[in-house]
Formats: structure tokens, C-alpha cells, sequence
């Protein structure tokens, strides 16, 4: 069906989200799935798919936690035909067998996005939200909302709705296997890869691992995802994924815009005493004991302020940044960037981190035994107290001390990540910073961004 030129087209937000789980199903496979279908049906789209990253620290989420937002316009006539066909496509594509997996949809005939929605979206990606609040902006906005089992999947439909990426954002370009090849090794050429990423360089990024050489930009979960690459613009992603030789099968391809690499989750927080479990924090705090290395080389510190106290987990998968944290020392003022695991009976409050700034560098200081003033060798201690000899000219000074000597730290002051291969989907990596993109939207799409 073809949209009538002289017909008044009606804006759409579709957003839906808990449609997987961990042996099956991918939400944004769902969404290229209804791209298609919703292109043919003679709905115009008017952005790119929105897929927004909500908190990752949430207990509930499975993987990436990614919820999704298809905008669109189409005449009057098939808004009844356009929320049948999403329903149906859900359904019929979501693992509704597995007991976590709860999917909702939420449709919002409306051309500008309530304050409210943007709040709550903003509240999804950095703290924790409830279906209660959900409920009542659904019926305030007069918003249709349709949940599967308990339909917490509407919680993340909302958010994706009211997220709209105006602020910093990235585009990733999502390739898609066949399904008889899901649960398979994926099969991308390694040098290939490793071209497009020189290629692309600085506007592409996390597409290789640069300490371990490991291939980021396929995922290893049962999912439908083939590849993905992350960039700056959707040209340069474009360009990427045409670089990129995959050895099997592709599907299907689409071009998202996402908060991944924003730091979007992030949200700084004043006093110690004031972080929450499962929320991602910005916080500061004077290295308060030493650092420690537990079993499997984690890195564990404490911070403190006026208000109170918190752990520090730099975890071994998080490379550089785990080494930085074992160099720290009591006395140092840091800047942590990470999320907040809940207390347990073993374990305090903690911050796993993602990245760490270097604010304030105590000076480290050594103890030496004195010169000898005859001759200039190092003296040796006689005992405590009891003085020092030199052992080259044999004379004693009973009235010298051991002289203290500043040296050189192994730390610099500044920003440390985590490296790549163990970077959240939204950690802003090193590269991005400068790039931060903010305008309101992104109305003109490139001519092709998607391919049944």
C-alpha cells in the first residue's frame, strides 16, 4: 500500500524492548525485521532506528540491555495495519518460552516527544525506573502500550521513545546472519577487519582490541548478530561494513543511531554517601588504603570523602586500567567512573570501574641510609639506633639519619579506560573524545541504510 499524496500523515514513535534472552533473540534484529515490513507497507521513515542503551547495571537486563525506537510517518489509514504488523513481529520473534523475558511495546501518535518521557528516559539510562512510573506517563501522554507476560519489556519502550539522541551520539552499523548458521563460530575475514579499522581511523572505533589484537566487532552470545561497527556518521559506517569480508551468509544490514560510546549512563554524584546500588556514578574520593589484588588479579581500593567511604573493583578483564589501580596509594585524589554493585555478606559497596582520573598524586617517598661525608659511599645500618659504618673507610656516624628521598611515581595524572575488549557498549573510549556531536536530530537519512 502506497500513502495518498494529498493524505495527512500521522507521526509514530515505536518503542519496544525485552524481546530476547541469553540463548536466543536480539531486539534489534526484531527492529530490522520491521524496517523492512513497515518500508513496504508505505511508512516513511524519519530518523535512522534508535537503539538506546539503558542502565547496564540493572539485575534484570540481558547483555546489552538495548531498547528500540522506530520513527515514523504514514497516512491515517495504516496506523491500525503498521501496530499489527509490529505486534505480530514481536510475538512471533521473541523467546517468550524463557522465563525472564517479559517484551512490551509502546506506540505514541505525536510529532514532538513529552518533557516527561525525555525525563523518564534520561532516569532509565542512569538510574533505576519502575512500571508504576511507566503506567502513569503512558495514560498522561494517552500513549498505547501492549505487554507479553509481565510486559516489563513497556518499561524500555518508553525509555527508547523518549530518548532521541539530542545530545552526543554514534551511529553502528549491524550486520545480520542466516538463521542456520545462529549458535555458530562467526566467520568474518581477520584482515579484512583489521584494514577497515586502519581505514576508518579516528571515526570508527573498538573494532580491535589494541593489546591483545582480538576482533571486537563480532559478538560470541547466540544472537543473530553477524557484526557490528560503530562510528561517527552513517557514511563512515557504511563505508566500514563494505570494507569489512564476511565468510558467511549475510541476511540482512541496518544503520542505528545509539548513545553507545556517550557515556550517557553516567551521572555524577556529589558525596560518597549518596551512591545507590545498580546506579553507573561519577564520583571523587582520597584513596584511602592501599591497593589489593585478589584472587584472579582484581584490583581493590577504598576511597573516602566528608560523607563516607566506598570500595573500588578494577576487574583483570579491564587491562591498563587494572594496572593503573594497583600503583595508586593512600593519599591520592581520584575521580571514579563506574557502576555500583550492592554490598553483600563478603563484599562492600562497590564501584566496578570503567574509567579513573588521576586528580592529585601523593608524593611517594623513600627512606635511604645516608652518604658517607669522608668518602661518599652509601653507609650500612649498625642496627636501630645504633648508627651507620662506612664499610670502605670504617668510620661510624652515630648521629646520622636515614634521609628521605621523593621518588618518581609509576602513575601519570589524567584519564585511564578500561581497554577495549572489556568496555561497556556505552563507555566513551579515548577516541571519542572531541567528537561529541550535539544537534536535534537526524532528518535527511543517506540514500541506502538498510538491506532486507
Amino acid at each position: 500500500m502506497l500513502v495518498g499524496t494529498r493524505m495527512t500523515l500521522q507521526h509514530m514513535h515505536i518503542g519496544f524492548d525485552d524481546t530476547d534472552s541469553p540463548r536466543k533473540g536480539c531486539t534489534t534484529y526484531i527492529a530490522a525485521l520491521l524496517v523492512e515490513k513497515l518500508h513496504k507497507l508505505g511508512a516513511q521513515f524519519t530518523d535512522y532506528p534508535n537503539l538506546v542503551r539503558l542502565n547496564p547495571n540493572v539485575p534484570w537486563k540481558t547483555r546489552g540491555n538495548g531498547a528500540l525506537c522506530l520513527r515514523i510517518k504514514c497516512g491515517e489509514n495504516l496506523v491500525d495495519v503498521v501496530k499489527e504488523t509490529v505486534i505480530e513481529t514481536v510475538e512471533e520473534n521473541s523467546d517468550l518460552a524463557y522465563k525472564g523475558t517479559d517484551p512490551g511495546i509502546v506506540f505514541l501518535k505525536r510529532t514532538r516527544i513529552p518533557r516527561e518521557v525525555k525525563t523518564f528516559a534520561k532516569n532509565a539510562i542512569t538510574g533505576i525506573v519502575n512500571m508504576k512510573t511507566a503506567l502513569k506517563i503512558l495514560k498522561r501522554i494517552k500513549a498505547e502500550a501492549l505487554g507479553f507476560k509481565n510486559g516489563r519489556g513497556i518499561i524500555g519502550g518508553l525509555a527508547a521513545i523518549g530518548e532521541n539522541l539530542e545530545g552526543d551520539h554514534t551511529f553502528e552499523v549491524i550486520a545480520y546472519r542466516v538463521p542456520e548458521n545462529y549458535g555458530l563460530k562467526r566467520r568474518v575475514d581477520v584482515a579484512s577487519v583489521m584494514e577497515m579499522d586502519k581505514a576508518t581511523f579516528p571515526y570508527t572505533f573498538n573494532n580491535v582490541d589494541p593489546e591483545t589484537g582480538r576482533i571486537l566487532i563480532t559478538p560470541r552470545g547466540p544472537d543473530p548478530i553477524l557484526f557490528g561497527i560503530r562510528g561517527e556518521t552513517p557514511e563512515i559506517v557504511k563505508k566500514a561494513f563494505r570494507l569489512v569480508k564476511p565468510l558467511e551468509l549475510v541476511e540482512r544490514w541496518v544503520i542505528f543511531r545509539t548513545n553507545h560510546g556517550t557515556d550517557a549512563h553516567l551521572k555524577r554524584v556529589k558525596g560518597l554517601s549518596g551512591i545507590k546500588p545498580y546506579h553507573p556514578v561519577i564520583s571523587r574520593g582520597t584513596v584511602s588504603s592501599n591497593p589489593k589484588i585478589i584472587p584472579r588479579r582484581h584490583v581493590i581500593f577504598q576511597i573516602k570523602d566528608d560523607s563516607g567511604c566506598v570500595d573500588c573493583a578494577a576487574y583483570e578483564p579491564t587491562g591498563a586500567l587494572r594496572k593503573v589501580a594497583s600503583k595508586l596509594m593512600v593519599g591520592d585524589f581520584v575521580e571514579v567512573y563506574g557502576g555500583v554493585r550492592p554490598p553483600s555478606e563478603n563484599r562492600p559497596l562497590t564501584i566496578n570501574l570503567e574509567k579513573l582520573r588521576l586528580l592529585k598524586l601523593t608524593p611517594k617517598i623513600v627512606y635511604q641510609n645516608p652518604a658517607c661525608p669522608k668518602c661518599g659511599k652509601r653507609l650500612k645500618s649498625m642496627g636501630r639506633d645504633k648508627g651507620f659504618k662506612c664499610e670502605k673507610c670504617g668510620k661510624r656516624y652515630a648521629e646520622l639519619e636515614r634521609i628521605a628521598v621523593k621518588v618518581k611515581r609509576e602513575v601519570q595524572k589524567g584519564l585511564h579506560i578500561t581497554s577495549p575488549r572489556s568496555q561497556r557498549h556505552l563507555t566513551k573510549p579515548f577516541i571519542r573524545y572531541g567528537m561529541e556531536k550535539h544537534r536535534i536530530s537526524t532528518n535527511r537519512l543517506i540514500e541506502c541504510w538498510h538491506c532486507p
